[in-house]
Parts: structure tokens; sequence; C-alpha cells
């Protein structure tokens, strides 16, 4: 009989085969990128809504249990500011990352003609409407609209009010949540059998629409990001993972590979948040925690992001013919690591943040259209580095806590 070891090791070997040959058949059928479109992609995306479909619950009652098992409202509190001060303090070191190696490497970049360029983005959504926009005004929109700030504040609510009510019936909301949070979870498990189906689904039509771009002038640019997400993976969180999780890099790198392919495949943080949990939970994470915190990361940690900004207004300031002084970078370090929470849960957030870097500038907004064409290939390595850098947060929360002795 398979251990559950050996059941995840199949799991993440078939990712990857899945993923290689997704790359090999993309590039051999880059003819055929439009019937891929019609009739392959379609197969990936009901996959990807089958997982969307799943995060929620699972999301809601993992939450609810956590903290009705955690009985602190302290120990939420805890993890909950930690995680956030963590996740700003990568960000913000991910920005810099980005900026340096853009200006190492920016005199490889093209000088790409910046006439009749357009683009808009809708960026009037202020700091104070998000905030006023994490707290739901009705029960079942978070549900129903996959507001992740908001199913986390309902969940939050609800296991604090389960906790005040009567001992009998607080035995039965939580032996009913319990029953919930293990249907859901095995949902889950059937679900995430099909991941090397989905990968390559997903992953194919990508590769063939995208191939020559690739290859194209911009292949400069997407290189230096690239190599910037790779650095900051395995400086940034090779370090933290080390020293504040107790966890050899290898170890965590090899047990991530599956959430790894599947965030470079399906480009969706979201969708990617049932396999992450899986693989945090068999590096040691405590699931409720985890539970709490790759939702939460998943809205608001943008370490790819933040690169993927950097490098790109280094290259659409190249394009105008302008050098960043150093306090134009500065500005950059500040506004990409406050924009990642303002705009937090904001759909297109990625767009948004680098129009808000780029008029924090003074660099022409219109300047966006020179890397939206090959936007998908940037957001398949910043998602990947993204929920790479949610599931550092949870192992090292758990962490903290079991030093603490407040987890087992």
């Amino acid at each position: 009989m398979q251990t559950q070891t050996d059941k995840k090791s199949n799991l993440a070997k078939s990712i990857f085969i899945a993923l290689i040959l997704a790359i090999v058949l993309g590039l051999l059928l880059q003819n055929y990128s439009q019937v891929l479109n019609n009739y392959v992609k379609p197969l990936g995306d009901i996959f990807l809504n089958l997982l969307k479909f799943i995060v929620t619950p699972i999301v809601l009652f993992s939450i609810m249990g956590g903290i009705i098992s955690m009985k602190d409202i302290k120990k939420v509190g805890e993890v909950g500011g930690f995680t956030v001060v963590y996740y700003f303090c990568t960000t913000a070191f991910a920005i810099i990352i980005g900026l340096g190696f853009a200006n190492i490497f920016k005199k490889y970049f093209p000088v790409i003609a910046t006439t009749n360029l357009e683009y808009s983005v809708d960026n009037n959504v202020s700091f104070m409407d998000t905030i006023v926009n994490i707290f739901p005004s009705n029960f079942l929109a978070p549900i129903v609209e996959t507001n992740m700030l908001q199913v986390i504040v309902s969940s939050v609510l609800i296991g604090f009010a389960i906790l005040l009510i009567d001992e009998k019936k607080q035995e039965k909301a939580v032996e009913a949540i319990d029953i919930l949070n293990d249907i859901f979870m095995k949902v889950m498990e059937l679900i995430l059998k099909l991941s090397p189906f989905g990968v390559f689904c997903l992953l194919m039509p990508v590769i063939a629409e995208n191939g020559p771009k690739i290859i194209g002038s911009l292949a400069s640019v997407l290189l230096v990001a690239y190599i910037a997400y790779i650095v900051h993976a395995l400086v940034v969180y090779s370090f933290t993972i080390k020293t504040l999780g107790g966890l050899s890099p290898k170890k965590f790198f090899k047990g991530m590979m599956p959430a790894m392919m599947f965030a470079f495949s399906s480009a969706s943080s979201m969708g990617t948040i049932p396999i992450n949990l899986q693989c945090c939970e068999d590096l040691g994470a405590d699931r409720d925690v985890a539970s709490f915190v790759l939702p939460l990361g998943a809205t608001i940690n943008m370490d790819g992001t933040a690169i993927y900004q950097g490098v790109c207004a280094v290259f659409i300031a190249s394009c105008y013919g302008i050098n960043l002084s150093l306090g134009q970078m500065l500005t950059i370090v500040l506004t990409a690591t406050l924009a990642s929470i303002g705009t937090a849960g904001v759909p297109g957030s990625g767009m948004i943040m680098l129009a808000m870097v780029l008029q924090a500038v003074g660099l022409p907004v219109e300047g966006i259209a020179l890397v939206a064409g090959i936007d998908r290939i940037f957001d398949m390595g910043r998602t990947t580095l993204n929920i790479t850098g949610d599931a550092t947060a949870a192992i090292i929360s758990s962490n903290r806590l079991r030093r603490k002795g407040k987890i087992a």
C-alpha cells in the first residue's frame, strides 16, 4: 500500500511531467494556438474553476475551526500581526532586488518607440475604500464573489462568536464545522488528483500563443525579471525559512514543487491555495495557521509583483530616455510596498500597482502598454514567487507558535 509520502511524490512527478509535455507540445503547436485556446484551454479552466470552488469553504471552515481550537484572540492577533509585517518586509526586499537587477542589466533592454502608446487602468480605489471593503455588508457576498479578505473577516467573527455562546451549543457548532471541514478537505483531495491534467491544459495554449513573444524583443526584460524571481526565492526565502522556520531550504523547495509548478501553469494565487495548503502541512505547518496565513498572503503578499514593477519601471523609463534617480527608486520601493496592501483584493491589482508606481515617479502610465502584451509570461513567474512567500509565512508562523508552546 502506498504511503502518504509516496502519493505526494507521485503527484509532484506527474505535475512535472505534465509541465514539460505542455512546454514541448506548446512550442511544437504554435501554428495551432487558436485551436488549443478553443478546445484545450477550456478543460484547464474547468479544473481551475473546481479549485476556486473549493477555496472559499476550506478557508471559511478551516479558519473558524482554527480560532475555536486556539481559544485565544491574542494568538490569532499574534499570527495576523506577524504575518502582515513579514509580508511587508519581504515585499520591500523584492522591489529592491527587482530594481537592482534591472539597473545592472538595463543596457541590454531594447529601446521601443513610445509614440502613440495608449493604456488606461482603473485605479480609483482609495486606501480607505479598501479598508471599508474588507468588512462584508452581506453574509453570502464574500463567498459568492470569492473576496478572500471578507471571507477571512467573516470566519474570524463567526469563530469568536462560537467561543462566546453556551458550552453545549458550542460543542454542536464545533462538531458541525469539523464535519464540514472534513468533507471539503476530501473534495479538495479528489480535485487535486486532476492536477497534472489541469497543468497540461492550462499551460500548453499559453506556450503556443506566447512562444514567439518569449524569444522576441522583450526577451531580455523577461529574463531579468525571472533571474530576480529566482534570486529572491533562493536568498530571501532560504534565509527566512532556515533561520525563522527551522527548515532546510532544500527540503522546503522540494516539498513546494507541486504548488510552485501549478502556480506557474495557472498564474492564479487563489487557485493554488488548496495545493499550497497541502504542501505546507506536509512541510510541518499547522493546518489552522496555514488556513489563515495562506489566503491572507494570496490577497496581500506581492513579492513577485514587486519585482515585476521594479523591472518594468526601469525598462519603461529607459524607453522614454529617463534615468531613474536614487530618490525615485526609493519612492518606488515605498509605493510598491504600501500598494500591496492598498490594492488588496482588487481585480487586476498587478497592473493597478504598476500604474501607481509609474505615477509616483512621474513616468507616463501609457508605458504599461510596452509590457502588457507579455504580462501573462511575467504573471506565471510572479504568481509562483508570491505563493512560495505565502508558504514561508505559514511555516514560520507555525514554528514560532510551537516554540512558545501555543500549538502542538
